[in-house]
């Protein structure tokens, strides 16, 4: 059966991560849900060259990142949800999935999820994940954090939610912006258990 994960891009800067990852996953025969809040799709607008319509309609016309050249895998499919839709597949516990990503996750989203609020679908996706005991994946952008801040990220952890800023790595010498994401995003695909060679990893002869 094909593996079903969550991705949402929130209004935080940074959601250069979210495509990308969303480009990522669908190299693997999927099954991906993706939300984008209002201000994150505002921001996704003017710091990518997205600017209005459908995810799926996006990747294919641009192919986003794609480096490699790579077409996505023929059993990929990308399934865009409304963040107000409380009645999607995502919002309950019985449904069956391996994983969710908020990428970038911006602190009023990292706050709404350390305290339990469920105010969109964004929110209980994640407040199911926690309760189901299913990856929850944080990439908290901000600079510097507050005390504020690094509490929610320790209440979110305790809850079971895996912290991740996105800080890239450079013992792999990279050369490019798109460098740079891969070396985040790789540990996420870690952290959901996909095998993959979206970057060098330490210890190899590349490295």
């Amino acid at each position: 059966m094909k593996k079903k994960f969550i991705v949402a891009i929130t209004g935080a800067s940074g959601s250069i991560y979210g495509l990308r990852l969303i480009s990522a996953l669908m190299k693997f025969p999927v099954e991906l849900f993706v939300l984008i809040s209002k201000s994150g799709r505002q921001v996704t607008v003017h710091e990518t060259d997205f600017k209005s319509g459908s995810f799926a309609g996006y990747f294919g016309k641009t192919g986003y990142l794609e480096k490699s050249g790579e077409a996505f895998h023929e059993q990929a499919n990308l399934i865009e949800i409304d963040p107000s839709d409380f009645f999607a597949p995502i919002a309950s516990g019985s449904f069956q999935h391996q994983g969710m990503v908020i990428a970038p996750c911006s602190m009023n989203t990292l706050a709404a999820i350390s305290s339990g609020i469920t105010d969109n679908l964004i929110h209980r996706a994640a407040d199911v994940c926690l309760k189901e005991k299913r990856p929850l994946i944080l990439l908290a952008r901000e600079t510097p954090f507050s005390l504020i801040h690094l509490k929610n990220m320790t209440r979110a952890a305790e809850a079971g939610a895996i912290i991740m800023p996105p800080s890239p790595g450079f013992y792999t010498r990279p050369t490019t912006i798109e460098d740079l994401v891969d070396s985040v995003l790789a540990r996420v695909l870690d952290h959901l258990n996909i095998d993959h060679e979206l970057s060098v990893r330490w210890g190899s002869s590349q490295a």
